[in-house]
């Protein structure tokens, strides 16, 4: 398809076309043009945000050239999950402009009457999908919970803040009964993470978009309701370690009692933990219960970007690699939760060190996840002034195709049938809603 054409927004939420310049892109601090066949149309889910105080670098359509489109404000889209954006918005941000909130901002273009983004589908997962949400449905699953478990924090919890409030996918799929299940555990975390999304200091320019836990569930708050969702629902997943908390790790023998219960009760499923893989002995404790699976996250393979971001309290980022092999020396799965950023996820030096991450964990998967952030203030904050070369984003993922065949690509947590099975193609919801 051809190039689309610019967006701008006028600042009263009314978005316009600019047909004299085509969209472009961004990776590092570096405006570029997107290759053709790397435009999608904006799936479905999807949304737009103007971005204030920042005018929108385009392409020419006459000259070919690089310049701004001074007729309102850059626009860049939100892309749901099961996709990885390519390449970020390009724009130029004025003196004063307000630091933007902690979303993912995918460059955005318009042609044929439809939204196209750079980006591809990396997940057959459907288990967040828009069109499998059914509100009346959701609000009859958090009733029924409620009622269900009317002494119960975390359920209250999850269906009160999370699921209503936050509308967080997760948590509606458990009113829903279906697939993976939320368990925030730790209301503390030992990093300072600077794009937190559960806790931001008064002097940051940003909010963290929703509250963190308050306070420390009991084992048997969460057995209470975890037993019944990983007996009940198709492909069951509980999951430790959520957006709502600090780090599940810190709560490592709540949940150790936790899931040797759960164990008790039932085989079924798998359990897993969403973790920053701070603490290895934690994690093989938590293995020798019953632990399936660890999904670990980073910004980066490379030890001078991740610091800066994690900025870590008594832990250092070694830790998290021995995390993932202490997992894998008991046979679980291993994922890590990768901050995609266009410029720095594709830099030949974190390729380099993605390699090698890969090669010493013995990793079975990685999890291309749109970074949340604002891309100046994140690189500024950790000092990324030079992002040295770039292969682009789809030739890290196929470069680490070809070499690592059986590395897994994906978004989700996979089933316990997706595990052992077919990866391709058992996957949670893909026979229903």
């Amino acid at each position: 398809m051809p190039t689309p054409y610019i967006l701008y927004s006028d600042g009263n939420g009314n978005i316009f076309e600019d047909t004299s310049l085509y969209a472009a892109g961004r990776a590092g601090w570096d405006a570029m043009p997107v290759p053709e066949e790397d435009w999608i149309i904006l799936p479905e889910g999807g949304n737009l945000y103007e971005l204030p105080g920042r005018r929108g670098i385009g392409i020419d359509v006459h000259t070919g050239e690089m310049r701004l489109c001074e007729k309102g404000w850059a626009v860049a889209a939100f892309i749901p999950p099961a996709h990885t954006g390519l390449f970020i918005a390009a724009y130029e941000t004025l003196p004063d402009a307000p630091t933007l909130p902690l979303f993912c901002y995918t460059a955005v273009g318009w042609f044929n009457n439809q939204y196209y983004v750079p980006a591809v589908r990396i997940e057959k997962d459907i288990r967040q999908e828009c069109a499998g949400y059914d509100d009346t449905k959701i609000e009859q699953g958090t009733k029924h919970l409620l009622q269900a478990y009317p002494g119960n924090r975390l359920v209250k919890h999850l269906m009160e803040n999370c699921c209503m409030t936050y509308h967080c996918p997760a948590a509606r799929n458990f009113a829903l009964g279906r697939w993976e299940c939320p368990i925030p555990s730790s209301p503390a975390c030992n990093a300072n993470c600077v794009g937190c999304i559960s806790f931001q200091p008064e002097e940051e320019s940003i909010v963290s978009t929703q509250d963190r836990l308050t306070f420390k569930p009991l084992p048997e708050e969460i057995v209470e309701f975890a037993v019944p969702h990983l007996m009940t629902a198709p492909y069951p997943i509980v999951s430790f370690g959520q957006g709502c908390e600090g780090e599940p790790l810190l709560m490592w023998e709540t949940i150790r009692e936790a899931i040797i219960e759960i164990r008790r009760h039932t085989d079924k499923g798998s359990i897993n933990i969403n973790t920053n893989g701070s603490k290895p002995d934690a994690v093989r404790a938590l293995c020798e219960a019953g632990l399936n699976s660890i999904r670990v996250s980073t910004n980066s393979a490379r030890k001078r970007i991740y610091d800066p971001y994690y900025r870590p309290n008594n832990y250092r980022f070694e830790d998290i690699i021995d995390s993932l092999k202490v997992m894998r020396s008991f046979g679980g799965w291993t994922s890590i939760n990768y901050f995609v950023f266009p410029g720095m996820t594709d830099s030949v030096e974190e390729y380099e060190a993605l390699r090698q991450l890969i090669i010493d964990t013995d990793l079975c998967m990685i999890q291309w996840r749109n970074f949340n952030i604002d891309p100046d203030w994140y690189m500024g904050k950790i000092g990324a002034y030079e992002t040295g070369d770039m292969l682009g984003m789809k030739q890290v993922m196929q470069l680490l195709r070809e070499e690592f065949p059986n590395l897994k690509f994906g978004y989700f947590n996979p089933s316990m049938e997706r595990m052992k099975g077919n990866y391709e193609s058992d996957f949670a919801g893909s026979e229903r809603y």
